[in-house]
């Protein structure tokens, strides 16, 4: 009686075991055969080494082991920093500039086939378009005109880029970096031209202020009255600090105007 139990109970290890090493190769397959692709993703297909008419997704996807290769694709917008790169201006000024630039990736298929990693490849043409471009202005219109620049930049990168199907959104130069002997220079014009409009601001003040003068001293002088009473008016205003001795000119003209008066 005890040896049939013990043989049905290791037929039921072995059936058991079988049933556990199926279930694993089952999920093993299903794990290869079927992908889930996001809402952001694209996955073009090789099938036999050819490539498929269109990429697939979102959602999942199904592929057939060893005879199906998928490559997913990113679709989001992606960011690249431009390193610093050294550019002889048109007026032959040294100076770093680095940028960054936005892609997008609009044909998966062709990212994939039409070049080897298109993000590198969109960073090298960046790079070598960035010290072309610039190489073609002077520092005066780099810095006051960085928007004609940057589409400029984005123009020049978008018309190698389209091929490979990536699309150049947007391109923007982050950072100048001048010499310092061009910096200190820069740094005595200003303050040469912040003098140059405060002695002109000055010198039009003064300017202002003489011909206020002699409107006055015209009015003044057609009326003798007006004089004098300026005169008693400026002694009041002095009057006001006490003091207990006054210096005051008197002019020749108020001295004329009193001899008219003692005549009439």
């Amino acid at each position: 009686m005890g040896a049939p139990v013990l043989a049905d109970a290791n037929v039921g290890a072995i059936i058991g075991g079988s049933v556990a090493g199926l279930v694993v190769v089952i999920l093993f397959v299903l794990s290869i055969s079927v992908k889930i692709v996001t809402e952001y993703e694209r996955v073009v297909f090789f099938r036999f080494g050819r490539i498929r008419s269109a990429a697939k997704g979102p959602g999942v996807i199904t592929r057939i082991p060893a005879v199906d290769r998928v490559v997913k694709v990113n679709l989001r917008v992606e960011v690249i920093d431009i390193p610093h790169q050294a550019v002889i201006t048109s007026d032959n000024v040294t100076i770093q500039v680095d940028a960054v630039a936005y892609f997008q990736v609009i044909d998966p298929v062709k990212a994939i086939i039409g070049v080897d990693s298109f993000r590198f490849a969109s960073l090298r043409v960046a790079m070598t378009s960035l010290r072309s471009i610039i190489g073609r202005y002077h520092l005066d219109d780099l810095l006051a005109h960085r928007e004609s620049v940057n589409d400029e930049l984005r123009a020049t990168i978008a018309a190698s880029t389209t091929g490979w199907g990536v699309e150049v959104r947007q391109v923007q130069v982050r950072d100048i970096t001048l010499p310092q002997e061009l910096l200190r220079a820069m740094a005595r014009q200003a303050e040469a031209e912040r003098e140059r409009r405060a002695k002109v601001i000055a010198a039009t003040g003064e300017l202002e202020a003489s011909q206020e003068l002699s409107e006055a001293a015209d009015r003044m002088n057609e009326s003798p009255g007006a004089l004098q009473l300026r005169t008693l008016q400026t002694l009041a205003e002095v009057a006001t600090e006490r003091n207990s001795t006054l210096v005051f000119p008197i002019p020749v003209e108020m001295l004329a105007a009193f001899k008219n008066a003692g005549t009439k």
